[in-house]
């Protein structure tokens, strides 16, 4: 592989609060490494440390819940008690002291979530509207008598206030330079923006408008209290992971999506311009190899958008990564992220400066909970790791 150093992918480059010595980013990348309880343990530390050391770029931790009534799911990132948050302190002091930066993705599941998880924990199971992601969601919520119903107002305007608390104490106590909230692949916040999630009749559904309106109330709140510049957003137009429909929609995803990154340009012109937006490019979700048909062309992205991008999905296939060149170099306001590769690459940064090859991810390992294979048995280039030490142990508690 070719060399990156003399491309834009290492010019420094200011993001929010922070200045970066690089435009490569580490990619929210869920792993299941917290505790049960979602404590962030001595392994999560350890996993941000690699990609932390000799890097001086971006790190966007795996998504975490605001609150267990919006994120009833055992071993991820939650900022809701002291221990989970006092656990986070940890790893983003270590992330500062090796010279990186570090963001928290922060969202809800809404339909996403397991009904019976959200009934053994005393919640009802809840959405913008009351329409199943699917028969087996469906199946399920009234097997455990746990029905998925739609947010009432009153409730809207407490998970307002629980992204703004959460956003609160990632910057405040947990040391995050930067919030990213999670508009993406379905997830809550994205469910108020596409019409097959969205069926409201009140202002918060029906024409394009309201169903951006709570998300841009959301958006606006945690800025308010955080500030602009410690707030980002990550969206997914193309995505049809979980739902989401893509180009089949009946309305383009550059209309909807275009009148929401409108808004947030807007907000950035009045002086609450966000740190950056991250933008996953078009894609299959899930697939391991690029589909070259599927193309639709992102670049409206940066005709409305004035402030920072971060661009993901796919980048890092090809040889020379042709793809990533043409985004990093075509502007000076945009970095590159990997969720993947950066799993397998600890050293990434370094690879893709020096062009050294690549080591291909294990996608089994993605997700095994309280294990440390696949997640701290990578090595950096030239160097070897005692994979029998490291499985020896399993993730603990930081707090």
């Amino acid at each position: 592989m070719s060399s990156l150093a003399k491309t834009n992918l290492f010019k420094p480059v200011k993001v929010g609060p922070v200045t970066l010595s690089n435009r490569v980013v580490l990619a929210p990348t869920t792993r299941l490494r917290n505790t049960k309880t979602s404590v962030a343990t001595d392994s999560m530390l350890e996993f941000y440390i690699e990609r932390a050391k000799n890097n001086g770029g971006l790190l966007i931790s795996e998504g975490g819940f605001t609150s267990p009534d919006l994120g009833a799911f055992p071993f991820a990132p939650m900022l809701y008690t002291d221990e989970q948050v006092a656990s986070w302190k940890k790893i983003t002091d270590a992330v500062h002291s090796n010279g990186s930066s570090i963001a928290i993705q922060i969202a809800g599941l809404g339909r996403t979530g397991d009904p019976k998880a959200f009934k053994e924990g005393g919640f009802p199971f809840t959405a913008p509207s009351a329409i199943y992601l699917s028969e087996e969601s469906k199946e399920a919520a009234e097997k455990v008598g746990n029905p998925l119903r739609e947010f009432t107002i009153d409730e809207l305007h407490r998970v307002k206030e629980d992204f703004v608390i959460a956003s609160k104490k990632a910057v405040e106590r947990s040391g995050f330079d930067i919030v990213e909230l999670h508009v993406a692949n379905m997830y809550l916040l994205n469910q108020f923006l596409e019409e097959t999630s969205n069926q409201r009749t009140d202002q918060y559904g029906g024409s394009i408008e309201n169903r951006s309106r709570f998300v841009l109330e959301v958006v606006d709140a945690v800025s308010e209290a955080i500030g602009a510049e410690h707030t980002a957003v990550r969206i997914s137009p193309y995505s049809r992971f979980q739902g989401g429909e893509s180009v089949d929609a009946k309305v383009n995803p550059i209309v909807n999506y275009g009148y929401f990154v409108s808004e947030l340009e807007r907000r950035g012109k009045e002086g609450k311009r966000l740190a950056y937006i991250s933008f996953v490019e078009p894609r299959i979700s899930g697939a391991d190899t690029v589909d070259e048909s599927y193309t639709p062309d992102s670049s409206w992205l940066n005709e409305i958008w004035k402030g920072i991008i971060i661009r993901c999905g796919n980048l890092l296939h090809g040889d020379g990564y042709p793809l990533l060149r043409k985004f990093v170099d075509a502007d000076d306001r945009t970095l590159i992220a990997s969720s993947r590769y950066f799993t397998s690459n600890p050293d990434l940064v370094n690879r893709l400066k020096n062009g050294y090859p690549l080591t291909h991810y294990d996608r089994p390992t993605f997700y095994n909970v309280l294990s440390n294979k696949g997640y701290l048995t990578w090595p950096n280039y030239g160097e070897t790791v005692d994979e029998e030490k490291i499985l020896s142990s399993v993730p603990k508690a930081l707090a």
